[in-house]
């Protein structure tokens, strides 16, 4: 189930027009165990969906089938903000000024300029921090479920790399549309459910229609926030429902239903690539460090490391030197052996350094975070690395793939243990 993003409102927000009569905005359209949801919150997300659709210069959809989904989502919002608030999920003050910093820079605007944005649309700024707020909550609910409930172990990850390798190692980039039912859902549910899929499939089919705003507006997977899109997978780490069908699709195609035990699906194939093999680079090196005090200035430390360069050049040993006056504790006794790096494992100015060295030169003196340095290039080697990346890539795949089949299971659960009463009444 997509989760209701406060930025998303905001959006949709600057661009709506109109106002609904507050005689309709009062009104209780749906229970969810102890909470409720109002009319006013329903149509506040409805017309920000189609705002956003309008934008995009999609087709709007059947207005009835949004208000049911919209609601839907605010149930399930309502559901699990309970539940985190059993859990014991607190956002304090400082982490909620922190996330109004971020969206307020992901949209190059101060705080003044995002609360001036959120009163001109006439939403009370208040109201805006608490929807962040809850939003946030959600976010860390979820971090705690996948904490609890995933884990990925060694010998999945070897076999999924042998499965990879007898698949030419190609990953697909598929998005997809989840039009979920219940445990044991009724023949009548199956029915309905199916129905609306085939819908959308046809929607999805339109030439004007843009198959990831769909999945943001309508889909029940919790991919749902970023439009159906899964990251680059390979066959094995797809959802098993949607795999063998995504792998069989032509880019750009789109498959037909898919029934499977959470739902009916809908899948369309983005992109899918062979993965080349990655060669890096590597460095050996050494260093001195030399460290600044209250005592030990600047000035103090480069003159140094400079009278250091002069023995060097007199035939003295880079290795003594760095064994004798090095203050890092990590290499000093190796004689300032920092070992074969790759590009990116060490911070920027030292991997600046590196670069413009051949081996067998040193540096002049330069500051990192960590002090003043010479360093050394000894060696230089090419080295495939495609195995430990693939590895790697397929670990994060595998952690995903279950990270979203325990959230998906989750909120089924949640969902149908719990008393929800809808009194949504057509306009």
């Amino acid at each position: 189930m997509q989760r209701l993003t406060v930025i998303t409102v905001l959006i949709a927000l600057l661009t709506a027009t109109g106002v609904l009569a507050s005689e309709r905005l009062d009104r209780i359209v749906a229970v969810a165990d102890q909470e409720i949801v109002l009319a006013s919150e329903l149509e506040r997300e409805v017309q920000g969906i189609q705002s956003q659709l309008m934008q995009q210069g999609q087709p709007l959809p059947d207005l009835d089938q949004l208000r049911r989904q919209v609601l839907e989502r605010l149930v399930m919002q309502r559901l699990q903000l309970a539940h985190a608030q059993r859990a014991g999920v607190r956002i304090d003050d400082a982490t909620l000024d922190a996330a109004m910093q971020r969206i307020a820079a992901q949209n190059n605007m101060t705080l003044t300029q995002l609360r001036s944005a959120v009163a001109q649309q006439g939403m009370d700024f208040a109201e805006f921090r608490s929807d962040l707020r809850d939003e946030i909550a959600i976010s860390q609910l979820h971090q705690a479920i996948v904490q609890q409930e995933v884990d990925v172990s060694p010998r999945e990850i070897e076999d999924a790399v042998e499965a990879a390798a007898a698949q030419d190692n190609i990953e697909y980039l598929v998005a997809h549309i989840r039009v979920g039912t219940p445990e044991g859902a009724s023949p009548e549910q199956l029915q309905s459910a199916e129905e609306r899929a085939k819908q959308l499939r046809e929607q999805a089919l339109e030439e004007d229609t843009d198959f990831q705003s769909l999945a943001e507006t309508f889909s029940d997977a919790a991919s749902a926030e970023d439009g159906g899109v899964l990251s680059w997978r390979l066959p094995g780490q797809l959802p098993g429902s949607i795999a063998e069908p995504a792998t069989e699709l032509e880019t750009g195609e789109i498959s037909q239903v898919i029934q499977a035990a959470d739902g009916f699906h809908i899948v369309k194939l983005l992109d899918k690539r062979r993965e080349d093999a990655q060669i890096v680079e590597e460095t050996k090196s050494r260093h001195i460090l030399l460290q600044t005090d209250e005592g030990v200035t600047d000035d103090d430390v480069r003159q140094r490391l400079e009278s250091f360069l002069e023995r060097i050049e007199e035939g003295e040993s880079f290795e003594y030197l760095a064994r004798m006056y090095s203050e890092d504790p990590g290499s000093e006794a190796d004689g300032g052996n920092i070992g074969w790096t790759s590009p990116g494992q060490l911070v920027p100015e030292f991997q600046e350094q590196l670069d413009k060295l051949e081996p067998g030169e040193t540096s002049e003196p330069f500051q990192t975070q960590y002090g003043w340095h010479i360093v050394r290039v000894e060696e230089r080697r090419e080295r495939d690395v495609t195995d430990e990346q693939r590895r790697e890539q397929i670990a994060q795949q595998i952690f995903e793939r279950k990270s979203q089949e325990a959230l998906e299971q989750w909120q089924r659960q949640l969902r149908e243990e719990s008393y929800v009463d809808y009194r949504l009444e057509s306009p």
